[in-house]
């Protein structure tokens, strides 16, 4: 845990004074606490932040999503979690960035995506993940020197993924309870949640999962193999019966989109408990990539509507990873808001991006972002000024390329290094012609071609 400054304290003292009001129902609450943010925002520096807040209390949709986070959530878990993105995350976290922003010239994430280990209970269709069996993994002190190095400069978010990173699951609620100023989350297929689990997740009250699903049990079982769905229900209601918060990680493909992409499914999701919902597109990463799971422009662009629409009318917060670049300025990698560290040690512009030129077990967290991949990441974003093309191998192959070669990078499969060009090549056709898509959609938003 980073040590704090007399100045830091004071400000998380304050804040946490005012998020007692939390206890309170949200309607009487959250007008408080604006009121109050207001007063503490004297340099104006959450001004867009707060306005974003009081329009989201006057919607109707969303007046219902935060009412449900008070009736569905187990109240500790609700405060630790709160408290944990607003105090450590946001306002000493981001403070913490900007400064080694400003003194190192490189970027600094919000959040880090790390492999406990590279193992994993499936085997799903055109995983990389298969290709490493249980071959990888990092120690609890490596990825607790994460963690603390992270702190020092500002992050305070941390996501596993895989393999299967439940795998892992004692050393994940070691991490929660040793770094109780953190929020942490995974990516999971879900299967290895149980009871006792949950249980644990209650004590410590500062991880979130993030269920991947498919769609419906044929689209998921098609991919994942049989009785996938069925084991995952089971985990969403587990989670549910003990108020805990989750979400839902989906990758739509060339085979599911219209389910992905359908109201019922969303329906489906929110009874069941989802909080939120990350959206992924299929890529075709890794020797076992199959290229014909990629979605047509058609697809992608029906996505994006899809999500747009139902952000109005359904209770569930909505990340679509690619499609929603023109909230975020483009691509988030690269440390610019995030970055990868695989099982193996390397530090990864972005968990799609499998080439480096820095490993943990070598380099500081920070030397990694000086680092000339990371720096040609700092240097080139945004790789699109139209940010529905925000991506440097799905959208603009020739960047990711160029970073690559120009860097000095190198492979990170261990069974079968993937050259650049080889994987760009994959990217290429879809790239031009979600360009012409994209361009139809960012005029129709109201931007310039």
């Amino acid at each position: 845990m980073a040590s704090r400054t007399l100045a830091e304290n004071a400000q998380a003292f304050a804040v946490k004074q005012a998020l007692k009001m939390l206890r309170q129902p949200p309607e009487e609450c959250l007008p408080k606490l604006i009121d109050w943010a207001v007063k503490f925002d004297t340099a104006g520096v959450l001004k867009n932040q707060i306005g974003g807040v009081r329009a989201v209390l006057d919607d109707p949709n969303w007046s219902k999503y935060i009412k449900s986070l008070w009736d569905d959530i187990d109240e500790g878990v609700r405060l630790k979690i709160f408290e944990n993105f607003i105090v450590n995350s946001a306002l000493i976290g981001m403070a913490r960035q900007e400064k080694v922003k400003a003194e190192h010239g490189c970027s600094v994430p919000w959040a880090i995506l790390m492999d406990p280990t590279s193992a994993c209970n499936l085997h799903c269709t055109g995983c990389w993940a298969a290709e490493y069996g249980n071959k990888l993994n990092l120690t609890y002190e490596e990825m607790d020197d994460i963690v603390n190095q992270a702190n020092e400069m500002g992050t305070y978010m941390f996501l596993f993924t895989g393999g299967e990173p439940m795998v892992r699951k004692k050393d994940i609620i070691r991490l929660c309870e040793a770094h109780n100023d953190c929020v942490f989350s995974a990516f999971t297929n879900g299967t290895l949640i149980d009871e006792d689990f949950a249980g644990e997740m209650l004590r410590v009250k500062n991880f979130v999962p993030a269920i991947s699903v498919e769609g419906f049990e044929e689209a998921t079982d098609d991919r994942r193999g049989r009785g996938t769905y069925a084991a995952v229900v089971r985990a969403m209601d587990i989670l549910k019966r003990h108020r805990l918060p989750f979400g839902i990680s989906c990758c739509y493909t060339s085979k599911n989109v219209e389910v992905i992409g359908s109201e019922a499914y969303f329906d489906d999701m929110i009874a069941k408990g989802a909080k939120f919902a990350w959206f992924f597109t299929y890529m075709p990463v890794g020797r076992n990539a199959v290229p014909e799971l990629m979605v047509t422009a058609e697809q992608r662009a029906f996505m994006y509507r899809k999500i747009r629409e139902f952000r109005h009318t359904k209770p569930l917060f909505t990340m679509d990873f690619w499609n929603d670049g023109e909230f975020v300025g483009g691509c988030i990698a690269g440390a610019r808001s995030y970055l990868h560290i695989n099982a193996a040690g390397d530090i990864e512009p972005c968990a799609f991006i499998h080439y480096s030129d820095s490993n943990i077990r070598e380099k500081t967290l920070l030397e990694a972002y000086k680092s000339p991949l990371f720096m040609a990441y700092h240097r080139n974003q945004p790789f699109n000024c139209n940010h529905l093309r925000p991506c440097p191998l799905l959208d603009n192959p020739d960047a990711l390329a160029r970073m690559v070669h120009e860097s000095g990078a190198k492979s990170t499969d261990v069974e079968a290094p993937e050259d650049v060009d080889v994987l760009t090549g994959k990217c290429r056709e879809k790239a031009e012609k979600w360009a012409v898509k994209a361009g139809e959609l960012w005029r129709e938003s109201g931007h310039e071609a």
